[in-house]
């Protein structure tokens, strides 16, 4: 039976990407279209495991805190209970975002680090501004929010349809806003995000690479059923590795809807993610009981072989064919900025 072109055109392209990405990553994956596992699993220091952030010279916790998750509670006074104690135990990546919460978790996380505890961690928060003037505004709202004249690490937000590196990367465009922010030294280092289909995360690196822009790091969702549909971690992650980029895993449990599936556990989801290649992998964590489970699941940690990576994936294979679990790819549920298209500029 003939299948339709627009699916081989699809796969024609996914195949192109990912046969071109998988050249010099040998030792991490077994051929084109494979899964890339971490070589090893990092360096550990106390509980905790640190890993390199790409060519950057930084090194980041295995585990980072999400900065979504900081305003699912109503108690200010807690969520700033939970950044310090997962400073306190390790955790040194925080990862937020300009849109989040109307500007309330960037508020939070940022009297969190009061008291010394900015110096300690590595700061990351994204902007949706797609306008160059768009992109500053936000800048300075999220310096002022978070408490601090330099964040580490800024990164173009929910780049998830096929114009906006256009709009990004255009003369007077958000890039342009970035760099002059990283020359002024309001930021270090400069990053993309999205999570809705990876040919659009390989059209933004291919259009940056036109440009002469390499960025540092690249955020993703890497969990245990991204690997059978619309996979990130089989069509993005190896171009990631073989161009040194810092991958920032995120989603490893899907806001909870993998759990729904009754075919994985919790633990198993971040294990997942560690395996693979990934600087750190980035969870949401709202309530005491959920970061216990995350600092257990990397104190824990011996890296997935292939034949346990196999016996995973083959049982998740069936809930994760048409993506249902995958709520961020086929739905617009997780998209702020389509249903705020004001936030662009």
């Amino acid at each position: 039976m003939m299948r339709p072109m627009a699916s081989t055109r699809r796969d024609f392209l996914l195949g192109a990407a990912v046969g071109a990405a998988a050249v010099g990553v040998a030792a991490a994956a077994d051929g084109p279209g494979s899964l890339p596992l971490a070589t090893s699993a990092g360096v550990r220091r106390g509980d905790m495991l640190y890993r390199p952030l790409g060519r950057t010279g930084e090194q980041v916790s295995a585990i980072g805190l999400g900065g979504f998750h900081l305003s699912q509670t109503r108690d200010e006074d807690a969520a700033i209970r939970i950044v310090r104690r997962a400073v306190d135990a390790g955790i040194t990546f925080m990862d937020n975002s300009w849109d989040y919460a109307g500007g309330a978790s960037e508020t939070r996380m940022g009297k969190a680090l009061r008291d010394g505890y900015r110096d300690r961690v590595f700061l990351m928060t994204k902007i949706d501004g797609r306008t160059k003037q768009a992109a500053t505004d936000q800048l300075h709202e999220s310096l002022k929010r978070l408490g601090t004249d330099r964040i580490d690490l800024v990164q173009h937000h929910e780049v998830i349809r096929f114009e906006d590196p256009d709009r990004i990367l255009a003369p007077g465009g958000a890039h342009e806003a970035l760099v002059e922010a990283q020359k002024a030294g309001k930021l270090r280092f400069i990053g993309f995000t999205g999570h809705k289909d990876p040919l659009v995360h390989l059209r933004m690196l291919d259009l940056a690479a036109e440009h002469g822009v390499r960025f540092d790091t690249v955020q993703m969702p890497l969990n245990p059923m991204d690997a059978h549909f619309r996979s990130f971690g089989r069509d993005v992650l190896p171009r990631l590795v073989r161009d040194d980029v810092g991958v920032l895993g995120m989603k490893p449990l899907g806001s909870g809807l993998l759990l729904q599936s009754g075919v994985v556990q919790p633990v198993e989801c971040l294990h997942y993610a560690l395996s693979l290649p990934t600087s750190t992998v980035i969870t949401g964590i709202e309530r005491d009981d959920i970061l216990d489970q995350a600092l257990a699941a990397v104190r824990d940690f011996t890296p997935l072989d292939r034949a346990q990576l196999d016996a995973l994936l083959r049982r998740t294979a069936t809930a994760a064919a048409d993506g249902r679990y995958e709520k961020f790819k086929t739905s617009a549920q997780f998209d702020s900025t389509a249903r705020n298209p004001q936030f662009l500029g």
